[in-house]
């Protein structure tokens, strides 16, 4: 996934200005029509179609850059003055006419430009008639023109120019042969009933060449292009883009403004390397589109400004007598509603062409109007057949109605789900379920038909939970429904992931449900994972055979629900027979409800698979699930599955762009907490391994919240790795203090599968702090669960704590034999090849590391490999093996270096230096003139102009390390500015 955030207030400035998208055909014959001549060229369509941008483009184009253009514009005055645009025009293009050898008719324009006077000549005898002195303004005007030598003459929104300026466009039309091009953008709505601009349209003179244009909105495909020309060129998401389109109708300017509202709410963010919005729901009104509208509305007469509120409140396309309902008198205003554009009729059905101005009307409605009409527009609906349910829940909510809300809004939600509109659903039920005059009984009745496949967001869960916390504290139910409540209660809570919470309700629940009931299976399965600290892998067991029983009178669906998530347990508690028992379940859902519980079984199949080291398999379990939930939109697991694989990417080293796309999951604020510590530990891991400071942070963080929601299973990597970065710096106490809870937790409980990183480190900081015995006594726990399973990553974990603990063997003797040497100077102590055999003893431990390398390998965990090599190398130096350890130190940086290791890189290039070995050959120690992999990252960035800071928030990297990164990729490259580093990665081909 992406970028978090976008800045926040103020931000819109860092944004492009959008390019000119989806016009080319009409750029093309605007550019033709002129190039052979003088012209006309009429341009219509609505407000912020871009018919100024299609100017401005002519403008700036190769045909336009060899003629002289004048454009005028006309405002929408009340009173338009007379000429004004002409005027205004003519005096920015020049500030003094007495070089422009006027006529005599030049006097004409004493009245209209009279700083000229002066320079004017003398006022000629006033014609008596009115038409012939107009002419004579005409001509003198022309002249003016034709001495500035104005090739092109534009006039924007000529639909509000007065009766004179649209005379002098006539006359200037009508000269033959036509001197100047003309160039008209106008709204066709806006046009006054008999306006001569319609004679200008309609009957171009017999021999110019005429061109109509009538620009249109753009469709999706040119939505989403206008707005990566604003965000760096980068792609957007079709959602995004869909979702822009249906609320703009594809306007440029509404488009425009609303991304840049948007991006100043920071309520954009990149997500698998495309823009999107956080939230995919209704786009606010932009102050621009709205105070246009609005002030197209005040221009109406009140009956007609009331057919307007009338149809904002309808919103969905309705008739006249449904819209006559609302006012509750006759249409008047119909006819002048919809000439002025914002209503538009099709098939008989009355609607606004434009989401946005329909808000904004109904927006500025004052709420009492709002709520009579939504109650007359209930009424009018509410003996329709069939029922417009939808509608009837919406319009009796706004007007209040709260029982009438009630009954069409569970319609409507049932409807949805059959229609398999799971995300209509889930709105309308969220709105019933956290009402605060929802009666208790209806709670649990309600929240059993949530599709939480479907459902996101932590605010909506926990209003969720308040609801039905309050409905079971009401004291108004039987045993029974309190007991259902409870379990929905349990159910939401372990679905938030705050397992602990949740298995506490559904314990208290399942007494009072019935043995067979659907519900009390449930909680039984729920029970059978791995939540509970204290309790043994037997207990978990016994919940789920007993689950197993329940299920078999069960309707098939429910028993695939309930096989699904007694795979998982069995899984995740590291039983074998949760792999056969998942051959069960169907490849090819054959329903919806089939579709959600395979999702979910490919889902946690893929994460049970990426726990045990079976990564090929987990790759494709996850890609099952990534489409089957893309094709029914099952939004949750989509999170869930990606967290997923950003952290099986981090495992196989393939880090390229991981940051991104782990920090865009942490950030993303529609997933649950746990899913986003999943990557908030993959950001961390890859911190530690670059040698960044605030990784343990971030780790202690995700340590923390594990422990605090329940999440055991979750605990044992982040304290492993904290536990590596202690050690590092020497701070064994502390090492050992990380690891207490979770390999207690791990040998209490049974569950070694979650040991395959933790093993290792609590072993090395058990030898750390001289504790031999408890270190083995641990590796043989951990080797005996691990015998009889067919779990990689365990197996591969337990080479590496038995090559720790050979290497802590070797050392110790090798200590006590440097001790013994001390004691006595004759060396009496030692007996004859006590030496050689401490350094067969490393050499031993050579080869184990050797083999946990492989093992890493084989799985592949490349890291993980590279780590164990590095050891490798360090006991075949103490042997006294260079010649060995030389190759393969070589190939051990080459690998660190490529992924971006920094600290293991160092720390061997450290242990080489204190050997006095210097590597050779092909392989580098950092890389020369040449950028780091991660220095490239950053320059790539600081090509799409962005800032330090923004750079930083991209790669969750610091500020400080991202200038410190640029000014190293600037001296390798040998620039001394961020503009020459741009440019010389971009010559060079590293930016493309």
């Amino acid at each position: 996934m992406a970028v978090t955030a976008t800045p926040g207030a103020g931000a819109s400035r860092l944004m492009s200005m959008p390019a000119l998208v989806g016009r080319d055909w009409e750029l093309a014959a605007f550019e033709q029509a002129l190039a052979a001549g003088p012209a006309i060229v009429l341009i219509e369509g609505e407000a912020g179609v871009g018919k100024s941008r299609l100017l401005r483009e002519f403008l700036s184009s190769r045909v336009a850059r060899d003629k002289r253009s004048l454009v005028a514009s006309c405002p929408p005055f009340r009173e338009p003055c007379t000429l004004g645009p002409i005027v205004d025009a003519i005096r920015q293009a020049t500030g003094q006419v007495a070089g422009l050898r006027l006529s005599a008719l030049g006097g004409a324009l004493r009245p209209l430009f009279p700083e000229w006077a002066d320079e004017l000549p003398r006022v000629p005898d006033p014609p008596e008639d009115a038409r012939a002195a107009r002419h004579l303004l005409f001509r003198a005007l022309a002249e003016v023109l034709d001495r500035l030598q104005v090739s092109v003459l534009a006039m924007e929104d000529l639909h509000w120019a007065d009766e004179a300026t649209l005379e002098f466009l006539l006359f200037l039309a009508a000269r033959h042969p036509l001197r100047t091009s003309l160039v008209v953008t106008y709204r066709p709505n806006d046009v006054p009933q008999g306006s001569l601009l319609l004679r200008l349209s309609s009957r171009l003179p017999t021999g110019t060449t005429g061109l109509r244009l009538a620009v249109e909105p753009l469709d999706v495909a040119h939505t989403g292009g206008l707005v990566s020309s604003m965000l760096g060129d980068e792609p957007v998401s079709p959602a995004f883009a869909t979702l822009l389109h249906r609320h703009t109708d594809g306007i440029p300017l509404a488009i425009e403004e609303s991304v840049r509202l948007l991006y100043d709410r920071a309520d954009l963010i990149r997500r698998d390397g495309q823009w999107a919005r956080r939230k995919l729901t209704e786009i606010d009104v932009p102050p621009t589109v709205r105070d246009a509208v609005l002030e197209r509305v005040a221009r109406l007469d009140p009956p007609a400004r009331a057919v307007l509120q009338a149809a904002a409140v309808l919103s969905a396309p309705a008739d006249e007598a449904t819209l006559g309902a609302l006012l509750a008198g006759p249409l008047d205003g119909l006819v002048e509603a919809l000439a002025c554009g914002l209503l538009r009729e099709d098939g008989g059905l009355l609607s606004f062409r434009h989401v946005l101005a329909c808000r904004a009307v109904y927006e500025a409605t004052p709420a009492p109007e709002r709520r009579a009409m939504h109650l007359r527009a209930g009424d009018a609906l509410a003996g329709r057949t069939p029922s417009p349910v939808s509608q009837l829940a919406r319009h009796f909510r706004e007007a209040g109605d709260v029982a009438a809300w009630r009954r069409y809004a569970e319609q409507a939600a049932d409807l949805a789900l059959a229609a398999a509109d799971e995300a209509g659903a889930t709105s309308l039920l969220y709105d019933l379920l956290t009402h605060p005059e929802l009666p208790a009984s209806d709670a649990a009745r309600l929240v059993v038909k949530v599709p939480f496949s479907t459902f996101t967001g932590d605010d909506r869960f926990q209003g969720l939970v308040r609801s039905l916390r309050s409905a079971l504290d009401s004291d108004t139910m039987s045993p029974v429904e309190a007991a259902q409540t409870r379990y929905q209660l349990g159910r939401v809570l372990t679905i938030m992931e705050e397992y602990e919470a949740g298995q506490t309700e559904m314990k208290k629940a399942v007494a009072h449900l019935p043995p067979g009931s659907l519900s009390a299976a449930r909680i039984m399965v729920t029970l059978g994972w791995p939540r509970e600290p204290s309790a043994p892998v037997s207990t978990h067991l016994r919940w789920l055979r007993r689950a197993a029983e329940a299920a078999e009178s069960l309707p098939p669906i429910e028993r695939l629900g309930l096989l699904v998530e007694r795979v998982s347990a069995l899984l995740m508690l590291g039983e074998e027979e949760g792999w056969a028992e998942a051959s069960q379940m169907p490849g090819d859902p054959a329903t919806a409800d089939e579709a959600r519980h395979v999702n979910k079984g490919c889902m946690n199949l893929g994460d049970a698979a990426v726990r045990w080291g079976r990564y090929t398999e987990a790759a494709r379990h996850l890609a099952v699930a990534a489409s089957m939930a893309e094709r029914h939109q099952f939004l949750r697991h989509r999170g869930i599955i990606e967290a997923t694989r950003v952290h099986l990417d981090w495992f196989r080293g393939q880090w390229q762009g991981l940051a991104e796309r782990a920090a865009a999951l942490a950030d993303n604020d529609e997933l649950q907490p746990v899913t986003r510590l999943e990557a908030v530990l993959v950001t961390a891991l890859l911190r530690a391994a670059a040698g960044d400071p605030e990784a343990g942070g971030r780790l202690e963080h995700v340590l923390s919240e594990t422990g605090r929601r329940g999440a055991a299973e979750l605990a044992a990597e982040p304290a492993a790795a904290l536990c590596e970065l202690l050690l590092a710096r020497g701070a064994v106490g502390e090492a050992l203090r990380v690891t207490d809870e979770p390999i207690r937790q791990v040998a209490d409980k049974g569950v070694w599968l979650w040991a395959a990183d933790l093993a290792p480190a609590r072993t090395r900081a058990l030898v750390a702090a001289g504790r031999l015995g408890e270190a083995a006594d641990l590796v043989s726990a951990f080797a005996d669960w691990v015998r009889d399973r067919d779990a990689p990553a365990c197996w591969a974990g337990l080479e590496l704590s038995r090559a720790i603990l050979t290497e802590a063997r070797a050392l110790s003797e090798s200590r006590a034999l440097t001790e013994a040497r001390a004691l006595t100077e004759a060396r009496a102590l030692i007996e004859p090849g006590a030496l050689a055999e401490a350094g067969a003893e490393r050499g031993d431990a050579a080869a184990a590391y050797a083999r946990a390398a492989d093992a890493w390998q084989r799985l592949p965990r490349p890291y993980d490999a590279l780590l164990a090599q590095e050891r490798q190398v360090a006991c075949l130096l103490a042997a006294g093996d260079t010649e060995a350890a030389l190759p393969l130190a070589r190939l051990v940086l080459q690998g660190l270096t490529g992924l971006g290791a920094r600290t293991a890189a160092e720390r061997l290039a450290s242990l080489l230096r204190d050997h006095k070995v210097e590597v050779r050959g092909r392989g580098r120690r950092g890389y020369g003139d040449q950028l780091s992999p991660r220095e490239l990252e950053v320059v790539r960035l600081l090509a799409t102009g962005r800032t330090n800071r923004e750079i930083a928030v991209v790669l969750s990297r610091s500020p400080k390390t991202v200038a410190s990164q640029i000014n190293s990729a600037m001296r390798k490259l040998g620039v001394n500015s961020r503009t020459a580093l741009a440019v010389s990665a971009l010559e060079s081909g590293l930016v493309s």
